[in-house]
């Protein structure tokens, strides 16, 4: 019998009040985590997305709409957000892709600067326009990058390049943190396996019976479901996890065991 996603009795939740910006809002993981957000917490929420915004009509959501293409336009958004919700004290970066296709062999420079731009280089730029934010107010701060567990076995020869960048978010996180604690601004990640969010079949166009396929490599046999990843991501905002920094959090049902 495979394993089953039972949704618990309670929603983890942070702090009342808390200014969270959301990078990537509007894909699956993100809209979980916004939904969770709001279920739990009386937060305010940046909700960004590059083509699309979350516009649901509820008060405690800023809709942003931007593409990045440099630095500073990843530190446009951050300004935006601080100046209308009054400060920032959380920032998680959810925005991403794999645009490229093709074996890594055959991949042109364009594409492999562009994967390393949108997969390593903006969730600095964006990381640390929001660390100097929180210096500044000096109330400390949360910052949760993505990663990906396949970072760590090299990827594979159609996704190598998202591979790399995301092995150096890890080592992003931990050079954040250390920068970061002196001002209790905690750094962290979350290495995500395979997750039933979209990503796959937006990016991929995989169909469901390669999703399927892909969910039987896993022992708990199925995909993580976005509300799991949406739930751990908010106890690292939370206030549960303030004795936790320059860590990557495994969420993988097992995979690559």
């Amino acid at each position: 019998m495979k394993s089953v996603y039972t949704r618990p009795d309670w929603t983890p939740r942070v702090d009342n009040d808390l200014r969270i910006l959301i990078s990537g809002a509007t894909g699956g993981l993100g809209r979980a985590l916004v939904g969770m957000l709001l279920e739990g917490s009386d937060c305010i929420i940046g909700a960004h997305g590059a083509s699309q915004s979350i516009d649901i009509g509820d008060e405690r959501i800023i809709a942003l709409q931007r593409t990045f293409e440099g630095e500073e336009d990843c530190r446009g958004l951050v300004d935006e957000f601080a100046e209308k919700a009054g400060g920032i004290d959380a920032l998680v970066v959810l925005s991403g892709s794999i645009r490229a296709t093709g074996h890594w062999m055959d991949m042109s420079a364009t594409g492999w600067e562009g994967e390393i731009n949108t997969n390593l280089n903006q969730p600095f730029f964006l990381a640390r326009a929001a660390m100097a934010h929180m210096k500044e107010q000096g109330s400390g701060g949360r910052i949760v990058l993505n990663g990906t567990e396949s970072a760590l076995h090299g990827g594979s020869a159609l996704s190598l390049p998202y591979a790399i960048a995301k092995r150096g978010t890890e080592c992003m996180v931990q050079g954040m943190a250390r920068e970061g604690a002196p001002d209790n601004i905690l750094v962290n990640g979350v290495r995500f396996g395979y997750i039933a969010s979209g990503f796959h079949q937006r990016w991929h166009n995989k169909s469901e019976e390669d999703m399927a396929a892909r969910a039987d490599m896993v022992p708990l046999k199925r995909g993580g479901d976005p509300e799991e990843a949406a739930a751990l991501m908010i106890y690292l905002l939370s206030g549960w996890a303030g004795f936790i920094t320059g860590q990557m959090l495994p969420l993988t049902g097992g995979d690559w065991l």
